[in-house]
């Protein structure tokens, strides 16, 4: 017989904190574990720690809690449900990439007025940008915010949250932290889960997603992961309320983070719907768009100052201008738009209106300094002009002209221009001589000018013959793209 039949068809068993491979072959010991194939030895193993676990729970003072069973068998139409990415991709605008994202202690709290508890908050966002997504929530009072790798930690109470959801530009998400614990089986996840609280925030008449992720960690199976998981929290309502909510992965009511870092399982709960880089004015979309919050981010990695003109010569669909038009204006990234908590339990719209209010009393009129951008596509100077409509932009807000970069003269004194030009596939559809004219217009009119381009092509400033002061690396999508950072003065080309 092959060796392949005495294979366990489970998920990798991770090693319990504590213990050792020893340990695990029960060398020496009356009851060695033993390995497991086959359903029912999985049904056995799992009513096995299901016991265990309930004696534990009764020991340490929770004596009067039940519940049932969970070694049921996940169907195949549960595994091939779409809610459980695999592996995280950069190309899935609802995919979180956790990386080293800080380990924070266990709290227990007592369930208390939601406004006065004080959660830990994990806001993911594209590489590149965790330093200038820290100082951004500084700014609004989360003193004690700090990067990490593809986002940053701090500590906020349920108005705080809703703030953050409000004004951050450059954040994918705003993720409260409901329960964090060690692991040692991934069927430990559906006890993680289960103890959580849910109901306080969404019952069985709502919709519900999870997603999970990991790094580091030796776990086989998200999908298993992501489905332990989901029963946890499914079965926890169902044992209080009658019935278990149905999935929804397009647009839930309700969101669920389940993040693994080596052995340690982290459960967020989304407070943001979708994604926070949909504003919701930008429906019209040129050819290879930026990310609002991309968008947002060159602008506060280039240190563009909003009483200085801007200029995007390659202005596309007219995302990073409106971004400008609106720190420019004072108008918060999310006023426009829902929020994923406006459809949880307890929603206090009354004290969520408040908080719009106050923020549209700062909101500014118009502006003293021009913001420019032109494109070569009409179409997309179109797309550029509507959607600053829907922003809710006077037309003289941001002005959009059909124009070349390589012979488009200054709109204005000297300011910034802070661009996205043609970079991987649209190199096919430009002019062999475009870096060389551009680069030219630039010498001859533009002198006293910053310039910053992000590009995956790390030959860019070879072919503009400059020499940047600063590669800022960051991420567009999946591509490894640097922010370069040019002073442009006359003597900094040579004639071509």
């Amino acid at each position: 017989m092959s060796d392949d039949t005495d294979r366990p068809r489970k998920t990798l068993t991770l090693t319990r904190p504590g213990s050792s491979a020893a340990d695990d072959a029960g060398s020496g010991q009356e009851n060695p574990r033993r390995k497991r194939s086959g359903a029912r030895a999985k049904h056995a193993a799992q009513a096995e720690r299901d016991k265990a676990k309930t004696g534990h729970r009764q020991e340490s003072g929770r004596p009067g809690e039940q519940r049932q069973s969970h070694s049921r068998e996940p169907s195949a139409q549960e595994l091939a449900e779409p809610d459980r990415p695999d592996e995280i991709d950069d190309g899935d605008e609802d995919a979180i990439a956790f990386i080293d994202e800080p380990r924070v202690e266990k709290r227990r709290r007592p369930l208390g007025a939601r406004q006065a508890e004080i959660f830990n908050v994990f806001a993911p966002c594209p590489q590149g940008l965790e330093e200038a997504l820290a100082a951004e929530m500084q700014a609004l009072g989360f003193d004690d915010a700090r990067p990490g790798r593809a986002g940053c930690s701090f500590t906020a109470d349920w108005s705080g949250i809703q703030r953050a959801n409000l004004y951050s530009r450059l954040a994918t998400r705003i993720l409260a932290q409901v329960a964090q614990e060690e692991i040692g089986h991934e069927d430990d996840i559906l006890d993680l889960a289960y103890g959580v609280p849910w109901e306080r925030w969404f019952g069985a008449e709502q919709t519900l997603r999870v997603d999970t992720s990991a790094i580091k960690s030796p776990v086989r199976s998200l999908q298993y992961c992501n489905l332990r998981a989901k029963d946890g929290i499914c079965d926890r309502l169902r044992d209080r309320e009658g019935a278990r909510p149905d999935i929804d992965t397009v647009r839930p009511d309700a969101r669920v983070h389940l993040f693994i870092h080596g052995t340690l399982a982290t459960l967020y709960l989304d407070t943001s719907g979708e994604s926070l880089f949909k504003r919701g004015w930008r429906l019209d979309k040129g050819e290879a768009p930026l990310r609002e919050n991309l968008a947002a981010g060159l602008l506060a990695l280039s240190g563009w100052d909003p009483a200085a003109p801007l200029m995007d010569p390659f202005c596309g669909s007219g995302t990073i201008l409106i971004e400008a038009a609106g720190i420019a204006l004072g108008v918060p990234a999310g006023i426009w738009r829902p929020f994923g908590f406006e459809r949880l339990r307890g929603f206090d719209n009354r004290h969520w209106r408040d908080l719009k209010d106050d923020a549209r009393t700062r909101i500014r009129t118009q502006l003293d300094t021009p913001i420019f951008g032109c494109d070569l596509d009409l179409q997309a100077v179109e797309y550029a002009r509507a959607n600053a409509e829907r922003a809710w932009l006077t037309p003289d807000t941001i002005r959009f002209e059909v124009g070349d970069a390589r012979t488009v003269a200054p709109p204005s004194e000297p300011g910034w221009i802070v661009t996205n030009p043609p970079y991987g596939d649209r190199m096919d559809q430009i002019d062999e001589g475009l870096w060389r004219d551009w680069a030219s217009n630039l010498k001859k009119h533009y002198a006293g000018w910053r310039l910053h381009a992000i590009s995956s092509d790390m030959t860019l400033p070879q072919q503009l013959r400059l020499k940047p002061q600063r590669r800022t690396p960051i991420h567009n999508g999946s591509l490894d793209c640097r922010l370069f950072g040019f002073e442009l003065v006359a003597s900094s080309y040579r004639d071509a």
